[in-house]
């Protein structure tokens, strides 16, 4: 919404006819001239007062209404896009995973503070996203307490909040484009988060139709180039057999015992391709180790983490189902030798959890994301060179995963039997990893030498 300072104030007209005395309040925004009939004088009085009280506190007025901004609020029907953001996220509460809950909220604290009105004494961004965070974008049970310097930015942004109706504007729409399109530092933000972002604005938007708000998604009317996405592997970060090896050895190196405990779950993510989540949650149940040969994991759960204040526990780490599966729904996973060999010895050395939990603390608690890229990235120090340190190369420990069905592909399996194994439907499955498919091209070329011979 754009605003002017550029007010002045005029006087009261009386004017009298046979029938009625109408007192009309005159005044002057961004040069045209404005008008406002009321019954009785006093009425017009206490109206321009407040249109007085308005310019003396800096506040911005609708080039278009003429009105305050203040009073622009007042007078707009419907929900803000703040309360309308609420109402989204309670909504979806009881529906959603608790990282689901914090994405959705995350692209919130860029939205919010982007739809308001330009009300003067507006608190800095930070304090904003603060009072979102720990307030107002939680159930009401979970609220906490806020500050006297809090509750002000809260009452500012219940004011300042734009109506849900404002955003069939086009600048307004923009606006909030440009909000998703940077960091909360203002430097550019990576393609996958914009995208993120965009996809949530929409599926909000796309709430506000089923309500019957907007006829249409208003976001389908704004020629806005979505980012694209960086969706395929990128070959420099995959390992080698060997490289897996030596980081895994080095891992047990890390700490006095925390690197023992995770060596075993980081060769579950290179050996059975499973996620961080999938391992963190693996069970013995779950395995089928025999004496010697290949062994079997049935994947039933994953154990994703997220901030205490999104999950329905109060703990930083929850069970659900599997990514993109039902609740019930399984994964079956074929272990070689070397895994089922050294789940054994793990499982006889630390025992599991009370739960069944092959991976857990001394004290049977889930290993934190921050305790895992601690150990990983002491063990890529011990292993690789400086150049290689500071390079793509295993990263993440979720690289080994990526490792693992990069070697799986270059090995010959077929793509639909990688798929099932590491949760991933085919069409995903080789465009994601399609730059990782070594020696293919030398071996099409072959093929077309052959035909050429004919």
């Amino acid at each position: 919404m754009s605003v002017t300072y550029d007010v002045k104030l005029g006087y009261i007209q009386e004017r009298a006819t046979r029938a009625s005395r109408a007192y009309i309040a005159r005044w002057r925004v961004a040069r045209k001239e404005r008008s406002k009939s009321f019954r009785t004088k006093g009425l017009a009085y206490a109206f321009m007062s407040d249109l007085r009280q308005a310019t003396r506190a800096g506040e911005g007025f609708d080039p278009i209404t003429g009105l305050p901004l203040s009073m622009l609020m007042q007078q707009s029907s419907g929900p803000s896009f703040l309360n309308f953001a609420q109402r989204y996220l309670m909504e979806r509460w009881n529906l959603t995973a608790a990282r689901t809950r914090e994405t959705e909220a995350y692209a919130l604290f860029s939205l919010v503070p982007a739809l308001v009105a330009g009300l003067p004494h507006r608190p800095a961004d930070e304090e904003l996203r603060q009072v979102l965070r720990i307030h107002a974008l939680m159930p009401a049970d979970r609220r906490k307490e806020l500050t006297r310097t809090q509750s002000t930015a809260l009452q500012w942004l219940e004011k300042a909040s734009l109506p849900l109706t404002d955003l069939v504007e086009a600048h307004v729409l923009r606006q909030a484009l440009h909000a998703i399109s940077i960091t909360f530092a203002g430097r550019p933000a990576a393609a996958n988060t914009v995208r993120r972002k965009r996809a949530i604005f929409h599926h909000i938007l796309e709430y506000a139709v089923e309500e019957q708000l907007f006829a249409s998604n208003p976001l389908a009317r704004v020629n806005w180039k979505v980012p694209k996405a960086t969706t395929v592997v990128d070959p420099r970060a995959v390992v080698n057999p060997i490289q897996a090896r030596q980081l895994l050895d080095a891992v047990s190196r890390v700490g006095r015992k925390r690197g023992h405990r995770l060596k075993t779950m980081f060769a579950s993510i290179y050996y059975a391709a499973l996620r961080p989540e999938e391992a963190a949650d693996l069970r013995l149940n779950n395995c089928h180790l025999p004496t010697s040969g290949w062994g079997l994991i049935v994947l039933e759960k994953a154990r994703p983490q997220a901030a205490t204040r999104w999950t329905n526990t109060g703990k930083t780490h929850e069970t659900r189902s599997l990514k993109h599966r039902g609740d019930k729904e399984t994964r079956e996973i074929p272990i070689p030798p070397v895994l089922v060999a050294m789940l054994r010895e793990h499982i006889a050395r630390f025992e599991a959890a009370q739960d069944g939990r092959i991976f857990h603390t001394g004290t049977g608690n889930s290993y934190s994301s921050a305790a895992h890229s601690y150990v990983w990235k002491e063990a890529r120090r011990l292993t690789f060179s400086p150049e290689q340190v500071v390079s793509l190369l295993a990263a993440r420990p979720y690289d080994l995963r990526h490792a693992a069905v990069s070697l799986w592909l270059n090995a010959g399996v077929p793509a639909v039997e990688v798929a099932k194994r590491a949760g991933h439907s085919v069409d995903v499955l080789l465009k994601v990893y399609a730059k990782c498919l070594d020696g293919q091209q030398e071996l099409d070329n072959s093929k077309i030498d052959d035909a050429l011979r004919i």
